[in-house]
């Protein structure tokens, strides 16, 4: 990333990765020091394609930000949380119900879980324009650095991605760059702490909501957007619905980023590139009383456009085109569907199905929850 100025702030320690025999998913790794050729976007978009069909998700290596720096983001990721005072958090709040956004602070115990266990989940969220809402006094210093982490995932992670997305369909490279502009009004998001920048904090819950809870902290669920960028941390309580219907681990890699995809990126696409079901579990026994902090990367479309599937691809006249309404006049647009999600989410009555499953309806279009 380009130099900026670096404000002196504590170090953030992460806790130490797991010693426990877990069942882990065997994701594809797909290394970003390919993507300048014709060639190695080719061979990346191939790989990129069966791991989306087969697992939804996949890692990204060697895609150009250093340890040290990502060490920086978690650092300021940290801030947000432990630099900043309840009492302040208070004065940042984001609209979620009225406004059916993120950005601003998710404190805990906002969202209902499962057994009338709340969540134990705090985030903090800055827009890609960083400037769009006032921020804390303790992240106000590190705005340019978060700006700048932000074009990083943009130009050198996400862009690129889409053009492998791309490919994947036979379409032109920039077809879903031409949707996800930088400098569009929306509720991208640069970090989801973090286009969404979000710092993420889970605390420890008494055992007693455990047990109401399942051990399950964040049901399973589908990400609204089209792509999202997990900078890889090491508590280890990410789980993906594998296809034998069986929940296994996304394992740690240092400096790695996880990738999948979510609503937007299957509506798009046609059904062709199925949205990952993940959800956050209870983590091991041997990292029990760590807090998990995460960094995420959440790109969306920019809010007007209208999420109908792009026919014209050569991959989806051969494999069928699948959609979630009765016709494209129904589909809803980037912003709709942000906000509808967004309301809902933890806060709304979900009808249980014959399969287990749970299940609202956001713009005529079942949106399921899995636990």
């Amino acid at each position: 990333m380009p130099s900026v100025i670096r404000p002196a702030i504590p170090h953030y320690v992460a806790p130490p990765p797991t010693q426990e025999n877990l069942e882990y998913a065997d994701l594809a790794i797909l290394d970003f020091s390919k993507i300048g050729t014709p060639e190695g976007r080719a061979e990346l978009s191939i790989q990129l394609r069966d791991a989306m069909t087969a697992h939804g998700f996949f890692y990204i290596v060697n895609h150009g930000l250093t340890q040290a720096e990502n060490d920086r983001i978690f650092d300021i990721a940290d801030v947000a949380f432990s630099g900043v005072p309840e009492e302040e958090k208070r004065n940042y709040l984001a609209n979620i119900k009225s406004g059916g956004s993120y950005q601003g602070y998710k404190l805990r115990e906002y969202w209902h879980i499962d057994g009338g266990v709340r969540d134990q989940i705090e985030h903090y969220n800055i827009n890609k324009d960083v400037n769009r809402r006032q921020h804390p006094q303790a992240m106000s210093p590190l705005l340019p650095e978060v700006e700048e982490f932000a074009k990083f995932n943009y130009c050198q992670v996400l862009q690129p991605l889409l053009r492998l997305f791309a490919l994947g369909l036979e379409l032109p490279e920039d077809t879903f760059i031409n949707m996800h502009n930088f400098t569009s009004p929306g509720e991208s998001y640069a970090y989801r702490a973090i286009v969404h920048f979000r710092g993420l904090h889970s605390y420890e819950r008494p055992s007693d909501d455990e047990i109401k809870a399942k051990q399950v902290w964040f049901k399973g669920h589908t990400d609204i957007g089209s792509i999202t960028l997990l900078w890889s941390q090491p508590v280890t309580a990410l789980q993906m619905l594998m296809p034998d219907g069986q929940w296994r681990y996304v394992r740690h890699i240092d400096n790695a980023l996880t990738v999948n995809s979510g609503d937007a990126m299957e509506f798009l696409s046609g059904g062709f590139y199925k949205p990952t079901i993940h959800r956050v579990v209870q983590p091991p026994q041997d990292q029990r009383g760590y807090n998990r902090l995460s960094v995420i990367f959440f790109a969306m479309t920019d809010d007007d456009v209208k999420l109908v599937p792009r026919v014209e691809s050569p991959v989806l006249q051969k494999h069928g085109i699948q959609r979630r309404w009765a016709d494209d006049a129904d589909a809803p647009t980037m912003d709709a569907w942000r906000k509808g999600r967004t309301r809902a989410y933890g806060l709304v009555e979900t009808k249980m199905k014959e399969n287990g499953t749970e299940e609202n309806i956001v713009d005529g279009i079942a949106v399921k929850h899995y636990n």
